[in-house]
């Protein structure tokens, strides 16, 4: 097994990070709204982004908006509002496929769509990626190191999950990994139960934990000096999103548990912790622990595209 740093250093940092998606872009209605529906669902994406800069701002919190190309050409000035916040903006992809039912040549198309449209918008290098529902796999990491990404945050090493993706070698135990020169995985936390863990980053995990849990479980982890990463999307703040029928019960059972009570235990999370951007995260953490793994090897080096780039092992969903 290859050797990979993670900061251990003191105390741990806390990082937010803002998935921008719309309520209609999740996988779990993915059954009942197709693709071709989206044009004609209800925008949410902007005022409900916007009320979370608004908590951001009132608990002097900043974080990285990882933002769906699709949103960015409907919604220019919110990325711009963003930026200009003083946020991170990163990428989401375009079209929020699950990247493992892509093509490596369809993967690249979306990310530099959605790369390139971002930095005309904010007028500056866009730095990291987050795969839709954490859907990475090892072929995509060339690829965005090729197409000019520094980090990707799109690893929860959790014990199991039916859509999470995952990287060979990453496991709960590193936050923050060097897989190649220059480019950098950033975990979303999990509470560690061996080389895998209990998600403790976001989601309706967040939603459906009582928050003095969720609180005391953060606190452990920063107090093991490791850092911690926290996602919210946000149409989960948005209870009075539309009720889609014909969903299934473990889809609505996800999509919804507990949204009217998502924003207090936001604002809540936000105002028991600080909270920077994963790219100073992760630039605090190449200055104290970078020197430390100088010449040890990494995890990049066992990651390659396959032989035939234009046909991967596909990945169906369990």
């Amino acid at each position: 097994m290859a050797s990979i740093a993670t900061d251990r250093s003191g105390a741990g940092q806390a990082a937010m990070s803002i998935d921008v998606e719309d309520w209609f872009h999740v996988e779990n209605l993915k059954s009942v709204i197709s693709r071709s529906a989206w044009d004609g669902c209800e925008l949410r994406v902007e005022r409900n982004t916007m009320r979370i800069m608004e908590i951001l701002d009132a608990c002097k919190a900043r974080a990285t908006f990882f933002v769906l190309g699709w949103v960015a050409e409907r919604c220019p000035q919110l990325v711009r509002t963003i930026a200009a916040a003083g946020h991170e903006v990163a990428s989401h992809g375009y079209g929020h496929e699950l990247v493992y039912s892509l093509q490596p040549s369809e993967f690249r198309a979306d990310i530099l769509r959605s790369k390139h449209h971002l930095e005309d918008l904010i007028g500056k290098a866009v730095r990291g990626y987050r795969a839709p529902c954490f859907s990475i796999t090892d072929w995509a990491v060339p690829i965005l190191l090729d197409a000019g990404f520094d980090y990707d945050s799109s690893v929860v090493p959790t014990v199991a999950h039916d859509r999470y993706g995952r990287l060979d070698g990453i496991h709960a135990g590193h936050a923050i990994s060097s897989l190649c020169e220059g480019f950098y995985e950033v975990s979303v936390s999990c509470i560690r139960v061996g080389r895998r863990g209990i998600p403790w980053g976001g989601g309706g995990y967040f939603r459906l934990a009582p928050y003095w849990l969720w609180r005391q479980g953060v606190r452990a982890i920063l107090r093991s000096g490791t850092p911690y990463v926290f996602y919210i999307h946000p149409w989960e703040i948005d209870p009075g999103q539309p009720c889609v029928e014909g969903l299934d019960a473990v889809s609505r059972f996800r999509h919804r548990v507990n949204l009217q009570r998502c924003e207090r235990r936001f604002t809540a999370l936000l105002d028991d912790f600080g909270w920077v951007p994963l790219c100073e995260m992760i630039d605090r953490w190449k200055k104290k622990c970078a020197p430390q793994s100088a010449g040890a090897p990494t995890i990049g080096a066992h990651v390659r595209l396959p032989t035939n780039p234009e046909r991967p092992p596909r990945r169906t969903p369990t």
